[in-house]
């Protein structure tokens, strides 16, 4: 790959001679401006103001406009001059849990080679001290007429960098939330969280630009003479409409389960929420005729209520007085019993003495 920078890397006193490499590349399509009259191409040519002719990119280069229009020369050897350290190095200047580098700052990545046989050591050396920290380095570097901000982490047996943006390049938040409270139910979460189980991962290298590859067979379907337009696509508007959330979560969930030939929602054990019918209230012309009803209704419950108290205690009495009479006749009885007894022993006795 070919390097787009050369320079090195200070760790401390140690220096690591690196070629700078893009780590990324790009497979957009690219198209041309075209006169649609002719299908001519449309160029853009660089022209001097001053003098009207067309300037080759060789005799092009850089100038900073002051605020009355005049232009500052500015050479590469004017930038490469600058007091700056890290004009031609990547100055390590700490090193940091990833997790507290902000994904919003990322920018371009770059592999960092080692450039030479003296760089192995030493650039070994950086990468395993990386990996047994678990942490990366913050850096300062230079490159394309600014000093900018980096990362440096281990990817394989490679240290690669991505660029930062520095914090004050990063953007406040306001006015991007939506306005006012919102609430969120615990079912709601629950079948979010199904959502994304079913869901669950996926092989980045099995994601495709389906875009690129519709546009390239277009391309190819068009340069064989066999282009047929396709029908468009009803597409509903996307702003605007209220939507059950519930229902359109159930439906992610089974439609997800299903194409994976897996349960549906409620037979993973997601009980989805269940709209209770309201009763029907009695009609009322007036909120007086309504509490009038709603009080009769209470009185009525009240003296039935009333009433089975009434039965409940009559049933008592009776049920104690007549336990009470038996309870008098068995005592009745023994008392007679005792007596008869008695008048029997005492007969003997007086004719004996007879």
């Amino acid at each position: 790959m070919r390097s787009i920078w050369n320079g090195a890397i200070s760790f401390g006193l140690v220096s690591i001679p690196i070629k700078l490499v893009n780590a990324t590349e790009s497979h957009s399509i690219s198209f041309r401006q075209i006169h649609l009259s002719d299908g001519g191409r449309i160029r853009y040519r660089k022209v001097c103001e001053l003098d009207g002719e067309e300037v080759a990119t060789a005799e092009i280069g850089k100038g900073y406009e002051e605020a009355d229009g005049s232009i500052i020369p500015i050479t590469d050897e004017d930038l490469a001059q600058l007091p700056i350290a890290t004009a031609k190095t990547i100055e390590i200047v700490s090193f940091v849990p990833a997790d507290e580098i902000d994904p919003l700052q990322m920018d371009a990545a770059y592999y960092l080679a080692a450039n030479g046989p003296t760089a192995a050591k030493p650039y070994t050396l950086l990468r395993e001290a990386l990996k047994r920290s678990r942490k990366v380095a913050i850096a300062k570097y230079a490159l394309r007429g600014r000093e900018r901000l980096g990362m440096l982490r281990v990817v394989d047996d490679v240290i690669a960098m991505h660029g930062l943006l520095w914090p004050d390049e990063i953007r406040v938040p306001e006015g991007v939330a939506p306005e006012g409270k919102v609430s969120v139910r615990e079912a709601e979460l629950d079948l979010a969280d199904a959502l994304m189980a079913t869901l669950g991962e996926v092989e980045m290298d099995s994601l495709t630009d389906e875009y690129r590859e519709a546009v390239e067979a277009m391309i190819s379907a068009k340069s064989e003479g066999a282009f047929e337009p396709a029908a468009e696509a009803e597409v509903e508007p996307a702003g605007g409409k209220v939507i059950d959330l519930m229902a359109a979560l159930e439906k992610s969930v089974n439609a997800a389960k299903a194409s994976r030939g897996e349960a549906t929602a409620e037979e993973a054990g997601v009980t989805p929420i269940r709209r209770k019918t309201a009763a029907a209230a009695p009609k009322a012309v007036g909120g007086k005729k309504s509490t009038s009803a709603t009080k009769k209704t209470a009185a009525g419950a009240k003296k039935t209520a009333s009433a089975k108290s009434t039965a409940t205690r009559s049933a008592s009495a009776k049920s104690t007085a007549t336990k009470s009479t038996a309870t008098k006749s068995t005592s009745k009885a023994a008392s007679a019993k005792k007596a008869a007894a008695s008048a029997k022993k005492a007969a003997p006795r007086k004719r004996a003495s007879a």
